[in-house]
């Protein structure tokens, strides 16, 4: 009896423990790891949503960008960090759906080391090719590829990213043979591809609308199954040439396994009620994404259900990590 009482105080003070640290949450800068390199989507939607929530938490959340892998160094360091609401992941699909597909070895198990909180946002790819090349439609640049196999060079934001996904389920849908050259984030690829030194990717609309706006790049298709507001004249890849073809991203925040659950439901009321102001969702719109928001247990389901599906997209694509 005396044991069972001990071990219950133990809880007791454990538990408390961590209600009074949720209490006095948070109390120092908060750090939002960014898995790719700084210039992607993934890095400007998160810098847009730590400016605003240093206002709304009163305290500085900062960026902290850990590229590699497909998002998996990233991962990886916030997987191991202390699960005290100080640290947490912006992920795309790959960290939290299909790299374990795709990779034969993990440095962690996203399914038990990381928490999914709440759904930022959801962003298109677009497809585009360096003005030089010669096609302006997606029929155009099929034929154009045919005719030159393996003479073009595909960008990438690195093995195991959507742009990597994607741009290999158009290669096997469409019969194409091209290079595929990833690179450690869009922020880099999108450097060659404004070079002219790779001829095409398929990437998130947030880090290239800028540049489709300047003419730096030419947009033949968006990735949705319908059109999106930002280029309401540029048609889907699916009824431009390629019937059934489809590759949403999104922007998942998580946080390391344990982390207290009163701090994940703040943070998720936090971004919802960001996500639902206007003015806040006109500039994630207006940077080519579309704002979400929602509850820590919408957040774990809707990762489950995206698990299943980009599975079956990765598996279509024939994509691989070697």
């Amino acid at each position: 009896m005396r044991i069972l009482k001990l071990l219950l105080v133990a809880i007791a003070a454990v538990v408390g423990g961590a209600q009074a640290s949720a209490q006095e949450w948070p109390g120092k800068p908060i750090r939002f790891v960014v898995p790719f390199a700084a210039g992607g989507s993934t890095d400007v939607l998160t810098r847009l949503l730590c400016e605003q929530l240093t206002v709304e938490l009163k305290t500085p959340c900062v960026v902290e960008n850990k590229g590699g892998a497909g998002g998996n160094v990233g991962g990886a360091a916030v997987a191991a960090a202390p699960a005290d609401g100080y640290t947490f992941l912006v992920s795309a699909p790959g960290v939290l759906a299909y790299n374990k597909i795709l990779y034969r070895e993990m440095a962690f198990d996203p399914d038990k080391d990381l928490d999914p909180i709440c759904l930022y946002a959801f962003q298109p790819n677009v497809l585009v090719v360096h003005p030089s090349l010669p096609v302006t439609s997606v029929a155009e640049l099929i034929a154009y590829a045919k005719a030159n196999p393996r003479k073009l060079n595909y960008a990438s934001g690195g093995v195991g990213s959507t742009s990597h996904v994607a741009g290999e389920l158009f290669r096997t849908m469409a019969g194409l043979e091209w290079q595929h050259v990833p690179y450690r984030g869009t922020g880099p690829s999108l450097v060659d591809l404004l070079a002219g030194q790779v001829q095409l990717t398929i990437d998130n609309l947030p880090a290239i609308l800028p540049h489709i706006k300047t003419g730096a790049v030419r947009a033949l298709a968006i990735s949705t199954d319908k059109r999106v507001p930002q280029l309401p004249d540029l048609p889907t890849i699916a009824e431009a040439g390629l019937p059934g073809y489809a590759a949403i991203s999104w922007q998942m925040v998580t946080a390391p396994a344990g982390t207290p659950r009163p701090i994940l439901d703040r943070m998720a009321a936090t971004i919802s009620k960001l996500t639902a102001d206007p003015a806040f969702r006109t500039r994630v719109t207006e940077a080519g994404a579309e704002p979400a928001g929602g509850t820590v247990d919408e957040a774990r389901a809707f990762v489950k259900q995206e698990t299943v599906k980009w599975r079956e997209v990765v598996l279509k694509s024939g994509a691989k990590a070697d």
